[in-house]
């Protein structure tokens, strides 16, 4: 497989267009949100929207739209998809929990005695919100990349 090849592969451009716009989104929102601005949730595995959610969904949609909802790789995508959703808004954000829990913990039982100033990573999961901003961008990009390539490839 070439370089040409991958640039041909419709399903990989559409996946790849909705997870990188889904965080180039995220530091404008933060600063909506919060009122000051940080590059930080573009680096961020957590946040609106879920990346993880939005390049699954768009891979699974386009797989859809190019091979046939009717095939076994459109069922194959969406169950992985379905896993990564889950995870995504289950463990991984239960992970994030435990770590801000952690955190508090560390930091009230060793005022004054540092041990360590490191904090556990507290964004790692996603909210149910999160997770379906993802899977509505997602579609978005899917479909509208599909259109596109219709009328003009």
């Amino acid at each position: 497989m070439s370089l040409a090849g991958l640039l041909q592969n419709h399903v990989l451009i559409s996946a790849l267009i909705a997870w990188g716009f889904a965080q180039l989104v995220k530091p404008p929102l933060y600063y909506f949100l919060n009122r000051k601005w940080s590059w930080g949730p573009l680096f961020s595995p957590g946040g609106m929207p879920s990346s993880h959610s939005a390049l699954m969904v768009s891979t699974t949609v386009s797989i859809g739209l190019h091979i046939g909802f009717d095939t076994a790789v459109f069922a194959l995508a969406c169950a992985i998809t379905v896993v990564v959703l889950y995870d995504a808004a289950g463990v991984r954000r239960q992970a994030g929990i435990h770590a801000q829990k952690i955190n508090i913990l560390i930091n009230e039982l060793l005022a004054g005695h540092p041990i360590s100033d490191k904090q556990l990573r507290e964004v790692l999961g996603h909210t149910p919100l999160e997770v379906v901003g993802g899977v509505v961008w997602g579609i978005i990009v899917s479909v509208a990349y599909w259109m596109w390539e219709m009328s003009w490839g």
